[in-house]
């Protein structure tokens, strides 16, 4: 029925169109009939199976270019997808297979088969291929180099997470360095207080005991009591130095009263001593805490660092000091209304590096607000403290 394709058309001149069709196109194209022999094939697929079209007519294409997998195990006519096209009246595209040439090699190709009806009767196949060599190879070495950026990418990964763990333990053994120096270094403190408290506060008092009998003694002499005057008034500013450094040293009321009684205290001396106003507010609940020696001497030298900066550059009239509690959350808000000031991403100075590393020593929070004009507020939250 169908071993007479080219007699489809009546007209010569359509017959030569539909053969102009076949070989313009670049694909190979071949059509078979129920039995799989091939009808027709175009110039361009006999050339890439390494035959001419006269050799390829009337021959069964499956045994022919189609007969074994990529592996050379042979592929069952009853496995051949390019036959399901008149098996079962559908089309199908395949890009996972071979065919092969002439001299017995094969190559990739892509082929899509469809069914040739005559009415509601498929009469035969038409398959068009095409060698993807090329294809197969820019795909393949796109594969190896993705594979291999991705091994670098795991390589280089992985690198990274060990500089990262690394420096994060780096990090924490620092931490842990500057927690532990803060606390020498405030044991020291306390050690020389309490010397300077013994021994030179002790020689001073003793001193100013005998200054004084003295004074008595020489109560007629004006000029030697005036001298003794003036040598006890040396004394008296003497004693308040001394209790100025102790205080800064390691400030009594902190281990007497607590940490609350020690930073309404220290409001109290700024405030004299700068001349700004100042206010403490704490709520009753907060007063009855306890949070340790060491988070309580901590956030003292974190207050008293930032009283010192006030002073230093904030150029400003009023500070506020407020301690609140939310939920078991410790919350200290110390607030001034002077100039501001740009934040930095990182702290760079000293004093701001040593209130965070305090704070974060204590598992806290530490976040700096202000610009420009506008005051600085820092906020402390330490998480969980309240019993």
């Amino acid at each position: 029925m169908f071993a007479n394709l080219h007699n489809l058309s009546h007209h010569a001149a359509w017959r030569r169109q539909l053969e102009m069709i076949l070989e313009s196109t670049g694909e190979g194209i071949y059509g078979i009939d129920l039995k799989g022999r091939c009808i027709f094939i175009n110039e361009a697929g006999a050339v890439m199976l390494g035959y001419t079209p006269d050799e390829v007519l009337g021959r069964p294409m499956h045994y022919l270019i189609h007969h074994s997998h990529a592996d050379e195990t042979l592929m069952p006519v009853h496995e051949c997808r390019i036959y399901q096209a008149f098996r079962e009246g559908q089309g199908v595209r395949v890009d996972d297979e071979v065919l092969w040439r002439r001299d017995g090699s094969s190559f990739p190709a892509e082929y899509a088969s469809y069914p040739i009806r005559d009415g509601e009767t498929v009469v035969g196949a038409v398959v068009t291929f095409n060698d993807i060599t090329e294809r197969k190879r820019s795909a393949r070495l796109q594969q190896e180099a993705n594979d291999q950026l991705e091994k670098r990418v795991r390589e280089r990964t992985a690198e990274l997470t060990v500089a990262h763990d690394n420096l994060r333990q780096s990090n924490e053994s620092l931490r842990r360095l500057a927690a532990h120096l803060n606390s020498v270094r405030e044991e020291e403190r306390r050690h020389i207080a309490r010397d300077v408290h013994d021994e030179l506060g002790a020689a001073l008092t003793a001193l100013q005991l005998e200054m004084s009998w003295l004074r008595h003694r020489l109560a007629d002499d004006p000029a030697l009591g005036g001298k003794l005057d003036s040598m006890l008034d040396i004394g008296d500013h003497a004693m308040q130095a001394v209790r100025r450094i102790l205080n800064d040293l390691r400030p009594g009321i902190l281990d007497h009263l607590g940490l609350w009684a020690a930073l309404e205290g220290l409001l109290l001396d700024f405030q004299k001593r700068s001349g700004l106003s100042c206010s403490f507010v704490c709520s009753p609940e907060i007063e009855r805490c306890r949070l340790g020696r060491d988070a309580e001497i901590a956030l003292y030298r974190i207050v008293q660092e930032v009283l010192t900066n006030v002073s230093r550059h904030a150029q400003a009239s009023r500070v506020e000091l407020r301690v609140s509690a939310t939920g078991r959350d410790l919350e200290l808000l110390i607030a001034d209304d002077g100039q501001g000031m740009r934040v930095p991403r990182q702290p760079t100075s000293f004093g701001l590096l040593g209130m965070r590393e305090r704070t974060l020593a204590l598992g806290g929070s530490l976040e700096i607000i202000s610009s420009p004009g506008k005051g600085v507020r820092i906020m402390l939250r330490l998480p969980n403290v309240i019993a």
